[in-house]
């Protein structure tokens, strides 16, 4: 009986998969991220060797012995397959490489350190990758090829294929709404996080009820919490109300943690529509792909921010100005112009970046009798959806120019602290995460750096980092218009928060940046098209092997990427747990009121997060427990309710614990423990 030669080869492929998969879990556990606030980094190589199990050490070391073996091995190979790039475009790449592997720390050495091994580390994936792709057997790239062709369509194309949605593009915004909600609910538990959530979410509820505001509880510092105005008969949340307008339909329905999973899929659906405007077909598949398998897109779909909001809005106005441009009716700038506004409403200097892009871009619509009449249209509907909150700031703040938040920053930093532009006073010195005062050219190259490692670790979620298909694409000397629109497209949403001091900080990727990812993963897109090119050049097949490889990559960020950041930082991130909302049932307080002790954040926040609107119904209200002073006004303000003191999760290092009650007022005030705990 003959043998069959494929079994080796299938073996072989097998093994270097199985490798790769347990190389990135294994280094992924030897990253130091976790729940609290701070960007993620490997420890120095002596507490790394310390710190981590040594299985993960063994399995990294296994990766690198056998890929430089491998690599060594199969260097003919390599040589024919890869494209041929300059000395200098080699340099340009390998820097970017290196730079983006790890983020800044106090140190210069530890930094310096660092970034040799996670470059290392990248380094060792890409050269597993090869060494996967190399191995594919004949009979699985067969087989590969005929499933791409029917998937993505025939490749070589480079004219632009406008076209509507299809069954590809509903299936992968299923997939989308369909994991962020599975990771809303079993990572996130449906639950504020990130002091922005906890306000968004309380402005949502008093928007659901149909007001501006929520009327000042009779103790007020007993229900303080961050990010809330309190004024004298009122309170309310300082933030634009475009997001937490929309929140409140879900929040209305009571399931506001669906309402990101389902703007998730339909931004997938809008950005397959708006690639297919500047790429052909294929290449918008292949970026949706992406999309779909992005862990910065899928964590955004999970949490309760205002980013996806953002996003679908801006892309549903980038779709409106592509049909203007070849339909130049009124309606598509009216509709685009509404998005626009709708953008400004939600984050203000997004919508100014949106508005100058989308504006921009509209110009090339010719109106029928006259040529800027579809932009001035665009642009009358951005500015009359934008003035809708005039009148929201007039209410809240007794000018329509004054924002709410603004206002806020003002009160609790001091004035222009939080304000746009360059100056020593700009800036409030988070720890760690603002790390010089004032705002200058230096800290906009440490924000970039901050913002572009997330890219780099978050945009894909691949062992080799994100950035690499994307800087080959643009070192290729292939580009063409529509790449160079991306890149500006993403150049301008940088641009215009380099006037910012903060970066966005460790919370979801770069966050203020997330309007790049459509760009970056349409560029990376195109990436993975040249190299399938180069290497179909050089060797019939051989292109296929190369999105092989990107399939090994995305599955592995779903299967290993995923899950890991899910379990290590995103559950009871920051500390908050929705375990609290238990307590009422399981002690039967029905309208008596829960004394949460412990500090404002996260221990009263996560509570908070269940009060309800109107603080005189007959509900159980959870307060947070100051001292003597705030129990003797409690029991005043609410007689012949009844007590109960729960001691929160930074006491308890695990869950909220009952202390005492049901206690009358008399018996709260008594009470020898009643000092509490400081603000």
């Amino acid at each position: 009986m003959l043998r069959d030669s494929s079994q080796p080869r299938t073996a072989e492929a097998t093994g270097w998969v199985g490798l790769f998969f347990a190389a990135q879990a294994a280094t992924l556990s030897m990253i130091h991220a976790g729940p609290l606030v701070g960007f993620q980094h490997y420890p120095p190589i002596h507490r790394l060797l310390a710190e981590s199990h040594p299985a993960a050490i063994a399995v990294f070391l296994v990766q690198t012995v056998a890929v430089a073996w491998g690599l060594v091995a199969t260097r003919r190979t390599r040589t024919r397959m890869l494209p041929s790039t300059g000395r200098w475009v080699l340099l340009l790449i390998g820097a970017a490489f290196v730079l983006t592997s790890a983020t800044l720390s106090r140190s210069a050495a530890t930094y310096a350190e660092e970034l040799l091994f996670a470059s290392f580390v990248q380094l060792a994936a890409l050269g597993n990758i090869f060494l996967i792709v190399t191995s594919f057997p004949g009979d699985w790239l067969e087989r590969a090829g005929a499933l791409f062709d029917r998937i993505l369509g025939p490749a070589g194309l480079e004219r632009a294929e406008p076209g509507p949605v299809d069954r590809f593009a509903w299936v992968l915004a299923a997939w989308v709404a369909g994991l962020s909600a599975l990771l809303a609910l079993g990572s996130y538990q449906g639950h504020p996080h990130v002091p922005d959530e906890l306000a968004y979410l309380l402005q949502s509820r008093y928007f659901a009820d149909g007001r501006l505001s929520m009327s000042l509880p009779l103790v007020p510092e007993a229900f303080n919490v961050d990010l809330m105005t309190y004024q004298a008969t009122r309170w309310f949340s300082p933030f634009s109300p475009g997001w937490p307008a929309i929140l409140a339909v879900g929040t209305f329905l009571g399931v506001p943690w669906v309402v990101n999973p389902l703007l998730g899929g339909g931004s997938l659906l809008l950005a397959y529509v708006l690639l297919r405007e500047f790429y052909p077909r294929r290449t918008a598949r292949i970026a949706l792909i992406l999309l779909a398998s992005s862990p910065w897109h899928l964590f955004m779909g999970m949490n309760l921010m205002s980013h996806m909001a953002t996003l679908t809005c801006a892309l549903a106005a980038a779709v409106c100005v592509a049909r203007l441009r070849r339909d130049p009716r009124i309606r598509w700038a009216v509709l685009g112009g509404c998005f626009v506004g709708i953008v400004g409403l939600i984050r203000p200097l997004d919508g100014a970046a949106v508005a100058l892009l989308v504006g921009l871009w509209s110009l090339g619509a010719r109106g029928r009798r006259f040529r800027f009449a579809p932009s001035m249209t665009l642009t009358a509907m951005t500015i009359a959806t934008g003035a809708m909150v005039l009148p929201y700031n007039r209410h809240l703040t007794g000018s329509g120019t004054a924002f709410p938040v603004s206002v806020y920053m003002d009160a609790t930093f001091g004035a222009g602290r939080n304000d746009l532009g360059f100056g020593s006073n700009r800036g409030v010195g988070w720890p760690g995460l603002d790390p010089l005062p004032g705002h200058g050219p230096v800290d906009v190259a440490i924000n970039a750096n901050f913002n572009l490692f997330q890219i780099n670790t978050e945009l894909l979620g691949w062992a080799t980092g994100s950035l690499f298909l994307l800087l080959v694409w643009l070192s290729s000397g292939r580009t063409r218009r529509s790449d160079w629109e991306m890149v500006a497209a993403a150049g301008m949403v940088a641009g215009i928060h380099s006037f910012y001091y903060f970066s966005g900080g460790p919370d979801f990727g770069a966050r203020y940046w997330y309007l790049a990812i459509i760009p970056c993963l349409a560029l990376t897109a195109r990436g993975i098209e040249y190299l399938e090119g180069s290497a179909e050049g050089a060797t019939p097949g051989a292109g296929r092997r190369v999105l092989l490889g990107a399939g090994v990559l995305a599955l592995a960020a779903v299967l290993v990427f995923v899950p890991w950041r899910a379990a290590d930082k995103y559950f009871h991130y920051r500390g908050m747990r929705p375990d609290i909302r238990r307590i009422p049932a399981e002690h039967r307080v029905g309208n008596g009121i829960v004394l949460v002790r412990g500090k404002r954040h996260p221990d009263y926040a996560s509570a908070m997060a269940y009060n309800p609107v109107d603080f005189n119904a007959p509900r159980p209200l959870f307060a947070w427990d100051r001292g003597p002073d705030v129990r003797r006004k409690l029991a005043a303000a609410y007689p012949g309710r009844l007590f109960w003191i729960v001691a929160g999760p930074t006491l308890t290092g695990g869950g909220y614990r009952m202390i005492a009650g049901p206690l009358t007022g008399a018996e709260l005030v008594a009470r020898p423990d009643s000092l509490g705990s400081p603000p």
